[in-house]
């Protein structure tokens, strides 16, 4: 991704988060939705954050999704200080589609293209010619054993198929970053279990930095790490890892 600043560089470093405040509004009428959250999440790991209704999940998402800006503090993704008090990066736009990857509780698949298109998107959106930005989606899909319906159409597949295909588009561009939020919640115990494995499985081999917003109980024992979040503030603690 071209950066005026040139920070932006290839190497992928986690997640780090140092003092982020978000507040809304101003003076009597100011609400404070994060108050110096710190994280920190390393190459390869995945973290849980969880948290009740209200209470910052959403609004450090967004944040770290470069959707809505912080009111101060800092955000480092993949060794490259993005925000520091301000936006360290020109072209947010290009910093979501190229660094980070979302998945969401709906996969959000686009109806009108195959399962292989889908993927393969958003690096031909960043400039990847169309024959290699598919044999990408098709490494992908055959890591995420949904090969077999690469041609196949978003209507075809089953529920759980759909969220590996979204999860294949998430890692299309090799982002250091993806958030994942509540991406198990419509699924049952099995599946939700299996999405849990692949995403641990991919992060591993990608050296890429996961967080999982959730509220999904059958979840959260997988977590080797977990960020709780209350009023706006983070605690982290040690999660039991049982992922079989």
């Amino acid at each position: 991704m071209t950066n005026s600043t040139n920070t932006m560089t290839s190497s992928a470093g986690g997640i780090l988060i140092e003092g982020l405040r978000k507040v809304y509004g101003h003076g009597d009428t100011a609400v404070e939705a994060l108050k110096a959250v710190n994280m920190h999440v390393q190459p390869g790991e995945v973290v849980g954050l969880v948290g009740p209704s209200g209470s910052g999940k959403s609004t450090l998402l967004k944040c770290l999704g470069a959707i809505i800006e912080p009111t101060s503090g800092r955000m480092v993704l993949g060794n490259d200080v993005v925000y520091d008090n301000g936006w360290k990066v020109s072209d947010l736009r290009a910093l979501r589609r190229d660094r980070i990857g979302f998945v969401f509780q709906a996969p959000y698949l686009i109806p009108f293209l195959d399962v292989t298109d889908n993927v393969a998107l958003l690096p031909m959106l960043a400039g990847q010619p169309n024959g290699q930005a598919r044999a990408r989606a098709l490494e992908l899909l055959r890591a995420l054993d949904v090969a077999h319906r690469a041609q196949a159409q978003p209507a075809q597949l089953s529920g759980g198929e759909q969220q590996r295909v979204s999860i294949a588009r998430a890692l299309a561009n090799s982002p250091p970053v993806i958030l994942a939020d509540e991406p198990t919640a419509p699924l049952d115990s099995e599946r939700a279990l299996a999405v849990m494995r692949i995403l641990n499985q991919m992060a591993e081999r990608a050296r890429t930095a996961i967080i999982v917003v959730t509220h999904d109980e059958k979840i959260i024992p997988t977590f080797k790490r977990i960020y709780r979040i209350r009023d706006g503030q983070t605690e982290e603690e040690a999660g039991l890892g049982r992922l079989v």
